[in-house]
């Protein structure tokens, strides 16, 4: 009798430069009789070398790594395999971030917070081919997507107002008159669908536009 053949189990590599991160993700997908945790990173750099080493066919990718970031990783990898299944993973969920990931070749974006089974529903449905985000993180990217951009100088004078300057010390700065960064500010106010320099400033951070 023929013995059924077994399918060979997903091939994971887990790249995050917090080892905890790294063993509870390696514990997780251990557990899982179709998955395989088959190398890991700390740094960008390593994340690459050890890509091309493993071949994986999952990547779990933070954004903010040492030496070199998630999006270049991912850059790095799809410009000799555009094919790279890639999920990224990380506690950042501002518009830019989720933007710059799905643009960057990401084929899923979880938040570490998000319960193990939608991290191994991931792993499955992206190895199947599909694309996964969660719902609240595509209206997100939709909401920035949807709004107006900000203008260069309309972001230099969100920028020094997210510093605590006044309009007159934010002209002062620029070179432009207080009238003009009155007009700056009521189109920033426009764009971001808000009433105050406090909505407009907090609306920017979740944004990624400014650091608070």
């Amino acid at each position: 009798m023929r013995q059924p053949v077994v399918p060979k189990p997903i091939r994971i590599m887990v790249a995050d430069d917090h080892v905890i991160v790294r063993e509870g993700l390696a514990a997780i997908i251990g557990r899982q009789p179709d998955m395989q945790v088959v190398a890991e990173a700390a740094n960008g750099d390593e994340a690459c070398d050890r890509w091309h080493e493993h071949r994986p066919d999952i990547l779990l990718l933070d954004l903010r790594m040492p030496i070199l970031g998630g999006i270049g990783v991912m850059r790095r990898i799809r410009s000799t395999a555009a094919q790279a299944r890639i999920v990224v993973l990380t506690t950042f969920d501002t518009e830019s971030e989720i933007s710059d990931a799905i643009k960057g070749g990401a084929k899923g974006y979880l938040l570490k917070d998000a319960p193990r089974e939608m991290l191994i529903e991931t792993i499955r449905k992206v190895h199947a081919g599909e694309t996964c985000v969660p719902a609240e993180l595509v209206a997100k990217l939709v909401a920035g997507v949807s709004s107006e951009g900000l203008t260069d100088r309309e972001l230099e004078v969100l920028k020094l107002i997210a510093r605590g300057l006044s309009n007159k010390d934010v002209a002062i700065h620029l070179g432009i008159s207080e009238t003009t960064v009155k007009t700056h500010l009521r189109s920033v106010f426009a764009k971001l669908r808000v009433l105050s320099r406090t909505e407009a400033i907090a609306a920017a951070s979740r944004r990624g536009l400014v650091q608070l």
